[in-house]
């Protein structure tokens, strides 16, 4: 059974760091890519950082220069260094990969979400 674990979530002031991590498990073969979105209540889910197989990185115009992906092949495992929070970088924070599972295929999963709250 594939599982994506996320984990790092929590509340900070404004300018406080965290860092969060999703680890995929379940048979897995390869990973094509992972993705970390974030959603607001009443907003839209939108996509904040992505980690291609490649080692290429992409980030929305609004964590640019404050939040930064890395990927750890060896424990399937993604992460996202965030720095300089914002209050407008509340949100539930979403784990996505495109995995490769023995016995299945390929398919995208999704974490179970992790809350990110900055508050003074």
């Amino acid at each position: 059974q594939v599982q994506l674990v996320e984990s790092g979530g929590g509340l900070v002031h404004p300018g406080g760091s965290l860092r969060l991590s999703c680890s995929a498990s379940g048979g897995i073969i390869s990973i094509t890519r992972m993705d970390w979105y974030r959603q607001a209540p009443g907003k839209q889910r939108e996509l904040v950082a992505t980690f291609t197989s490649t080692g290429n990185t992409n980030y929305a115009d609004s964590v640019k220069g404050r939040f930064t992906i890395s990927r750890d092949n060896v424990k399937n495992t993604v992460y996202l260094q965030m720095n300089s929070l914002k209050p407008e970088d509340t949100a539930v924070y979403y784990c996505n990969a495109h995995l490769a599972v023995a016995g299945w295929g390929t398919d995208d999963y999704w974490g179970q979400g992790t809350q990110v709250t900055v508050s003074s």
